[in-house]
């Protein structure tokens, strides 16, 4: 029997600069080898304090203009009063505040159900901080 509640870490590295990091690929693979055909919901989760998750397009300059969008709503400079690492790296601990650290998505008979444009995106614009982690979580219901 499968297990009720399955869990894996992605182990990231999104370099030195902003970074919009498509996870779509990633929570379809852990779900084709946990979910066994089942419903469900799959947490996906960043442990970090300068990083969200995010539900948008890819490949078409979404991902470039949440990038431009954060900068306007979260400028880089000496603003904050959060002000180790780099300049402006104050602005890197608001932004769980606009960009979650969490999404929780609905699974059904063990696929991903999101909207036809839709991906799950890891948004990380903190430029200290290379290496990230993502947990996938899958909770789904008993096998019958």
């Amino acid at each position: 029997m499968p297990e009720a509640f399955t869990t894996r870490v992605l182990e990231l590295r999104t370099g030195t600069g902003e970074s919009v990091t498509d996870l779509t690929h990633a929570c379809e693979e852990f779900l084709a080898e946990t979910a066994d055909g089942r419903d469900g919901l799959l947490n996906v989760f960043v442990p970090h304090a300068t990083a969200g998750i995010a539900l948008i397009e890819t490949g078409a300059g979404s991902d470039n203009d949440l990038l431009a969008a954060l900068h306007v709503l979260l400028p880089a400079d000496d603003r904050y009063q959060h002000r180790h690492g780099s300049p402006g790296h104050g602005r890197d601990h608001v932004l769980p505040a606009l960009v979650p650290p969490h999404a929780t998505l609905p699974v059904v008979e063990g696929r991903l159900q999101l909207g036809t444009w839709q991906s799950v995106c890891l948004v990380d614009t903190n430029k200290d901080n290379p290496n990230r982690q993502v947990r996938l979580s899958f909770l789904g219901a008993p096998a019958l």
